[in-house]
């Protein structure tokens, strides 16, 4: 093999990297696929609620990585993060599968140890998720930065691989319905339980191989106690700490208090994920950014790039708001308004429909990757802020397609798989223009001192698009089987969400009984009537960021000081 073929590959710890990843994220979009069907089906809980937690515990999932980030920069470094974190989410998913074992004897105790077990989840992946990105970018030196895109794009099909895997496992073995449609409400178990096995080999593949794979060009270990980084491990000229006074400590706890408090008391109503989750993680997302840019020993450039991360990471919350709907209104969807029909008059369940997303990234992150080397190569390639807007419009594109077909469904008719299908293979393509470069951007413009408490910021944007994603879920209107079981109780639905008629207090307790609301929802004092104002939402909030970020790229380029 010649020296120019031997520089040109990527170094064999990318593929551990890849692999441990893969299998966490088996385990992690395994039960992300259950888990809403799981508290409505088998928890009895609304729907509405149920968005509501789903995007509570993503957002935390992505708020933790800035506390994981910081205990890696600090004190345990990312190899011991990753091992932490991995052992915490295999114990979660065992505690899930605890959860729907218990449920049908004792409700509030299956209740309680769900809670438990979305919590350790959400603490190991705050160890998990930010080290593991920070060492696919660590394992380049500086003069080979230019190969994070395909470096990450790399990674990020090692992503939805797992992805693929945990939605196609999990839900033929949890997600179970009888010939007659009736759903075993049993069978969420067997589902949890092989997203914490896939759990525990993605943290053995990385335990067995780091220190022969993962480790530095001259052959030194990677992501070790930050007390044994030494002066090669920075750029020239890098400040090797930060620096933070104690004022701007103080201002920083000051502002969390402050903005949670405005955020709190923002929101209408008592439900405890809206009202008290959802301010803390965009109140944390706000202070880090602004602790950060207090360190006295950034320069300017560094400052430039770092407000180019937080300028992008904010667009990037209106993509993860719509594109995360996946696991929630479009899992209600694809269950309760959907013909599933998919080959040979087999009904894929509901929770697998969403694994087209990870199959498309599969099939088309190789490509993509392959399509930014050949722009590079002819100099080209646009810059990231161009690509991220460029899946936002496509994101924006995707729900105005399933907008229209919805339009004229009715209460009774049926969405064809394949549009869903369609929405899935354009967001993969909005996913790949943006997600695996926003990693790759953050690795090329932070600071080597706070890598890892960056890439904790940028999973900040992603937590705040999750919880707004659980917003924006919660306000899905009534589909088919609604109507169709008022029906069933001598209830006219449709009389009363237009308020035709006044409801009983008998039907409205029939109503209740049945998780029916007896009301459209309501989102920024528009009411939402129909699936086709609901998808709207998601068409106007995208677009005009597309738009925005879009016309912000030549200021962008600039900030990144030569970073493309």
């Amino acid at each position: 093999m010649s020296e120019t073929q031997v520089k040109a590959a990527h170094p064999k710890g990318l593929w551990v990297l890849f692999g441990t990843e893969m299998w966490e994220r088996f385990n992690f979009y395994g039960m992300r696929a259950l888990l809403t069907l799981f508290l409505v089906n088998s928890l009895l809980m609304k729907e509405e609620d149920a968005s509501l937690i789903y995007g509570g515990f993503l957002g935390l999932c992505y708020l933790t990585p800035m506390l994981g980030g910081f205990i890696a920069d600090r004190f345990f470094g990312n190899r011991n993060c990753i091992l932490i974190g991995g052992g915490m989410m295999a114990i979660g998913q065992m505690l899930l599968f605890a959860s729907a074992s218990v449920f049908p004897s004792n409700l509030n105790l299956a209740t309680t140890i769900m809670y438990s077990a979305l919590g350790i989840i959400v603490f190991g992946n705050g160890f998990f998720k930010p080290n593991i990105s920070s060492m696919v970018g660590s394992l380049y030196p500086a003069q080979e930065k230019s190969k994070l895109d395909t470096a990450f794009t790399i990674f990020y099909m090692g992503i939805n691989l797992g992805a693929f895997l945990g939605q196609f496992i999990c839900p033929i073995l949890g997600d179970v319905k009888d010939h007659g449609g009736v759903r075993d409400i049993y069978a969420f178990k067997w589902g949890f339980l092989a997203a914490s096995i896939a759990m525990l080999l993605g943290t053995l593949v990385f335990y067995f191989l780091k220190n022969k794979y993962v480790v530095t060009p001259e052959g030194r270990p990677l992501g070790g106690l930050p007390s044994k980084n030494t002066a090669s491990d920075f750029e020239v000229g890098e400040s090797q700490n930060a620096v933070f006074t104690p004022k701007s400590l103080v201002v920083a706890v000051i502002s969390f208090i402050g903005l949670y408090f405005a955020f709190h008391f923002s929101v209408d109503g008592t439900n405890v994920v809206k009202t008290i989750i959802y301010p803390i993680i965009y109140a944390s997302g706000i202070t880090l950014a602004g602790l950060i840019l207090s360190d006295s020993s950034l320069t300017k450039v560094e400052r430039d790039r770092i407000i180019v991360i937080y300028i992008v990471s904010f667009f990037i919350i209106f993509f993860w708001a719509a594109f995360e709907q996946a696991g929630s209104s479009l899992t209600f969807i694809a269950d309760n308004q959907t013909d599933r029909t998919f080959m040979f008059g087999w009904q894929m369940p509901a929770s697998m429909v969403q694994i087209f997303n990870g199959l498309f990234v599969v099939i088309f992150a190789v490509p993509f990757s392959m399509l930014w080397d050949r722009l590079r190569s002819k100099g080209k390639e646009p810059i990231s802020p161009v690509k991220q807007a460029v899946g936002l419009a496509l994101i924006a594109m995707s729900y105005f397609i399933i907008a229209y077909n919805v339009k004229d469904l009715g209460n009774n008719g049926l969405l064809a798989i394949k549009w869903l299908i369609l929405l899935y293979l354009i967001q993969t393509c909005a996913e790949l223009c943006l997600s695996p470069i926003g990693l790759s951007l953050v690795g090329k413009l932070s600071p080597k001192r706070f890598s890892s408490l960056l890439y904790g910021v940028f999973f900040l944007s992603n937590a705040s698009g999750y919880a707004l994603a659980g917003t924006l879920g919660s306000i899905l209107p009534s589909t088919g089987d609604k109507f169709n079981k008022a029906k069933e109780l001598g209830i006219d639905l449709q009389a009363i969400l237009d308020k035709k008629i006044i409801p009983t207090a008998d039907q409205l307790k029939l109503l209740a009984t049945n998780q029916i609301s007896d009301h459209n929802p309501i989102f920024a004092g528009f009411e939402i009537h129909n699936l086709f104002e609901f998808f709207m939402v998601f068409v106007i909030l995208t677009g005009l960021a597309a738009v925005i970020l879009f016309s912000l790229t030549p200021f962008l380029k600039k900030m990144m000081h030569g970073i493309r």
